[in-house]
């Protein structure tokens, strides 16, 4: 996350200044943090590892977690690299990239697996259930919340309340490959796909409501509404025929918490 918003120019995380925006709380240089957060977060990665060793060395499950979370780890920096290669060198939107094979891919390896299959793989190897199938099928369901919770996080990031979400929106002014915008170029006419190029990606405040404008042209708003309930229902529907011990609550606890979530 300290890398994400240093990357996307971030001005918020949860109602607060992004961690490089903060004053520099050991030199209190006037800039801030600044890119040092990079090394920060480089730290607080290294230091997981320390805290493993030291109170997991030796126990059966030690392998196993710092297993995942290595993997975890490279796997999310793919998918930060396959979100970058969306923008030409300059900075500017690669257009012709925003296919949605390539955002499931993106979602897939920079969101869904550090924020789901991470935490309740960790728990099922600490509670000693070391069953091939049984983490196959959770990750399989996991993977599926992660698309659905990173399209709404694209949907709130353009229609949300920053109140509510705790961070400002910065996908149409960072050109990022977001869902909307994905479903924008399916559906745009060659004069709606003209406004795309010449404003999307662009920080001016015209811009940005020109493309917010075009959105809801497009009907964008209802799309998501559909897709939802589409997705909501089927994940349900998986849950449902997990067949190997797994306890289905925990996945429709944690389904429904995120269910028409509005931060």
């Amino acid at each position: 996350m300290i890398m994400d918003d240093v990357i996307d120019k971030s001005e918020l995380r949860r109602n607060a200044p992004c961690w490089y925006k903060q004053e520099d709380p050991c030199w209190h240089l006037q800039e801030g943090v600044g890119v040092a957060a990079i090394n920060d977060a480089l730290l607080l990665e290294a230091s997981i590892y320390t805290l493993l060793k030291k109170y997991f060395d030796g126990k059966e499950c030690y392998k196993y977690v710092s297993g995942l979370l290595h993997e975890t780890a490279t796997k999310t920096i793919m998918g930060q690299s396959l979100d970058m290669m969306c923008q030409n060198p300059d900075g500017s939107p690669r257009l012709d990239a925003f296919t949605m094979n390539r955002y499931q891919a993106i979602v897939k390896y920079k969101t869904s697996h550090y924020t789901f299959h991470l935490p309740s793989g960790l728990a099922m190897y600490l509670a000693n259930w070391y069953d091939d199938e049984q983490h196959r099928q959770a990750k399989t369901i996991f993977l599926e919340i992660g698309e659905f919770f990173q399209i709404q996080d694209d949907f709130l990031d353009c229609f949300g309340d920053s109140e509510l979400t705790g961070k400002k929106g910065t996908d149409i002014q960072e050109g990022k490959c977001s869902w909307l915008a994905v479903v924008a170029l399916q559906r745009a006419t060659s004069a709606q796909r003209k406004i795309m190029e010449e404003h999307y990606g662009k920080p001016d405040e015209k811009s940005i409501q020109l493309i917010k404008d075009l959105y809801l042209e497009l009907n964008l708003p209802a799309t998501y509404a559909t897709y939802e309930e589409e997705c909501f229902n089927r994940i349900r529907t998986h849950i449902q025929q997990i067949s190997k011990g797994l306890p289905h609550e925990l996945f429709f606890k944690l389904l429904n918490k995120i269910y028409k979530r509005s931060g």
